[in-house]
């Protein structure tokens, strides 16, 4: 739990809240720190141009509280997806609120939240969430994934989709998931001449996710999209990211491919 960025760290790294609970007068051992941003208050105030420092870093751990969400986090450890669900049912649940729930449903292996989640997909402003919130769905969300995929017209609602896909083919393995993705880098190639041809956001994300599958007959156009990322000249923070992709991909793919063989 010490890798965790929310764990209880014996360091200073600023104002906190720790946050446990007990159940029936039994201790879980389940702790949380909640942080500021800043380790040093009185520093942070004097940026600020605020005279009281201590007021400030409260006024900043109230906020990080509220973002933090513990009731939230504490059914999602308990497996209360259906006190998740009624919340995110409810009209005079918060936007932020709906977010932080849509974020640990992701994580949660929360099958029975498909019908509430493509339902939130109509929701113009929790979209993103919800289509990421899929991933912790499992394989019953791969369809809907794949149709958001490859009918949407916003670009950031179809890199989301191939996010999540990457996520349940990671998880499941199921093959499914990339055939749609390494298409779509086939009918690109053609066209990509130079930086301006190119999705960044997009083919990153799809790039990243067809490498968790290894899928063998993904290989060609990921190898393919790997030369061509080399000769289009482009020192971008963007091409880099997708070039790192690109080139983490096809070792994962090739990798896969050279066990294959030495199996057979």
């Amino acid at each position: 739990d010490v890798d965790l960025a929310d764990a209880p760290n014996r360091l200073w790294k600023g104002p906190a809240c720790l946050l446990t609970y007990f159940l029936q007068q039994n201790d879980f051992q389940w702790k949380k720190e909640v942080r500021t941003t800043f380790a040093d208050a009185r520093q942070a105030a004097q940026d600020a141009k605020v005279d009281d420092a201590g007021k400030y870093a409260m006024e900043h751990l109230n906020q990080r509280l509220a973002e933090f969400d513990f009731p939230v986090l504490l059914s999602a450890e308990w497996g209360q997806i259906d006190r998740l669900l009624k919340l995110l049912d409810d009209p005079n649940t918060p936007k932020l609120r709906k977010v932080k729930i849509l974020s640990v449903l992701s994580d949660a292996h929360a099958e029975e939240a498909l019908p509430q989640l493509t339902k939130l997909l109509e929701s113009t402003d929790l979209q993103q969430e919800a289509i990421n919130a899929l991933s912790g769905a499992g394989v019953d969300s791969i369809p809907l994934l794949i149709d958001l995929f490859q009918t949407s017209r916003q670009s950031n609602l179809r890199a989301e989709a191939a996010k999540a896909l990457g996520i349940v083919a990671s998880k499941s393995g199921d093959p499914r998931t990339i055939p749609p993705l390494a298409h779509y880098v086939s009918e690109v190639l053609p066209h990509l001449k130079t930086s301006e041809d190119i999705d960044f956001p997009l083919l990153t994300e799809l790039v990243w996710a067809i490498g968790k599958l290894r899928w063998g007959p993904a290989i060609k156009p990921i190898s393919e999209l790997q030369d061509k990322v080399w000769l289009i000249h482009d020192n971008s923070k963007e091409m880099a990211e997708l070039r790192e992709a690109t080139s983490w991909a096809y070792k994962a793919i090739a990798l896969q491919d050279a066990a294959m063989l030495q199996t057979y």
